[in-house]
């Protein structure tokens, strides 16, 4: 067992210490505040605080960062070498990392920066261009793993005889359900509207397309759903459906929870992966319509939904992940990303503990990071099927390297191989089939 020094054990300090060493390290570890203790203790050892005790393996506390209970902002220090990107550089020759790999962690993944003031985008969120690993170019890394990756190497080079377990890739397949169908269980006000749309603007082909869905001639175009599962089957890929159960809106232009069809759609795919929630536009702003979904989505499977992912990722820190603790319900969730740029939102790519760093808490909401999703690929960066391909090919990469999870975000809609998703269809299964194999 590995024992850490510290001068004082804080609730950022704790739940860091947990999250490099328990969670991405998988090294079992005691931490003291004894010096004495400290001392005389002949296993493997190691202190975070600001010079070496003794003959121990020493890590330089270069910022009071871990040590505060403030939001402020902080000097980051930030510099690269080779290649990769650093917070909060040391300049002792004595620590076993030049930076202060225990704070930088904890900066990016409390999300630190979004608890100070930003201009909110026009859906009031924080924008991904005014991150710092957008602006410093890292937002496509998990600089958190690639760190501690290194800095497990480093310990276990010192102390060879620490028992500990590398983590595995996995790649898990999530599926935003906005609206199961373009046409079908639309009811005749929206279809009559949607047609009477269509044929002022000229487009005729969308209004044939309609009539025949409708006259069921043809599939209705965003029911890919058969074409999702045998991917599921082929591959044996881990997928969760996240399912907007939600009242019609602005932002919701989703299938009335009460149609039989669509709840019977909701049970199929229930067979095939996990169901979570997909709170409504609105829910961040009234959080009493979260509740109601997940009890309207409970009594439609007759399962606990224990999963979300809030729709347009409409919500913001803290507020937004108190609103789903306080559901009772929620266990997990899947938004932490961006809908207009891929990366990691939170520079890792590995689930861990929500930490409320307004109350200054660790939380038991387990938050899943996502790398990409389609809408952000083909609108937001504006690139071409392959060209996505080759960018998460990359990211992909490097997750496997590091043993991390990564988690996609797709919608049935994209997976039509219609219009603007034309070409779409056939990356995904080349990119199912790429992160599946876990060569």
């Amino acid at each position: 067992m590995l024992l850490i020094y510290v001068d004082k054990l804080t609730n950022r300090l704790g739940y860091t210490l947990n999250l490099v060493f328990k969670e991405l390290m998988s090294i079992k570890y005691s931490i003291t505040i004894d010096k004495e203790y400290f001392i005389q203790y002949d296993g493997p050892k190691l202190s975070y605080t600001t010079q070496p005790i003794t003959n121990e393996l020493f890590l330089l506390s270069s910022t009071p960062l871990l040590f505060q209970t403030i939001i402020e902002i902080v000097e980051l220090n930030y510099f690269e070498k080779n290649n990769n990107p650093y917070l909060f550089q040391s300049y002792s020759k004595d620590s076993v990392c030049d930076f202060d790999i225990l704070a930088a962690c904890f900066y990016l993944v409390s999300r630190y920066e979004e608890y100070l003031p930003y201009v909110k985008d026009k859906h009031s969120r924080f924008k991904a261009e005014d991150s710092l690993a957008y602006k410093k170019g890292f937002l496509k890394r998990p600089v958190v793993n690639i760190w501690v990756k290194d800095f497990k190497s480093k310990i276990l080079e010192r102390y060879p005889e620490l028992s500990s377990q590398n983590n595995e890739f996995s790649y898990v397949n999530t599926i935003d359900i906005d609206s199961a169908y373009s046409y079908t269980c639309k009811g005749l006000t929206r279809n009559f509207l949607g047609f009477s749309r269509d044929l002022i603007k000229g487009d005729i082909s969308l209004c044939l397309d309609r009539l025949k869905v409708l006259l069921k001639i043809q599939k209705d175009p965003y029911d890919t759903f058969d074409f999702i599962i045998s991917l599921i089957e082929k591959y044996d890929v881990n997928t969760i459906f996240f399912v907007l159960f939600g009242d019609y809106g602005k932002y919701d232009k989703n299938i009335n929870p009460y149609n039989n069809k669509f709840k019977r759609l909701v049970k199929h795919l229930c067979d095939y992966g996990k169901v979570g929630v997909h709170p409504s536009y609105d829910s961040f702003d009234y959080p009493q319509l979260i509740i109601a979904q997940i009890k309207m989505l409970k009594e439609t499977l007759h399962k606990p939904i224990k999963r979300s992912r809030y729709h347009y990722l409409h919500f913001r820190l803290p507020e937004g992940y108190r609103n789903l603790m306080a559901t009772g319900s929620i266990e997990e969730d899947f938004s932490m990303g961006y809908s207009d740029n891929i990366g990691f939102r939170a520079s890792i790519c590995s689930s861990f503990n929500f930490y409320d760093l307004a109350q200054d808490y660790e939380t038991k909401l387990k938050v899943y990071p996502f790398g990409y999703m389609d809408v952000a690929l083909k609108n937001g960066l504006k690139l071409s099927p392959q060209q996505a391909f080759e960018e998460i090919r990359q990211m992909t990469d490097e997750v496997k390297q590091v043993g991390g999870e990564m988690i996609s975000i797709w919608h049935n809609e994209s997976l039509s191989n219609k219009r603007e998703w034309y070409g779409w269809r056939d990356i995904y299964e080349k990119i199912i089939e790429y992160s599946c194999n876990k060569n």
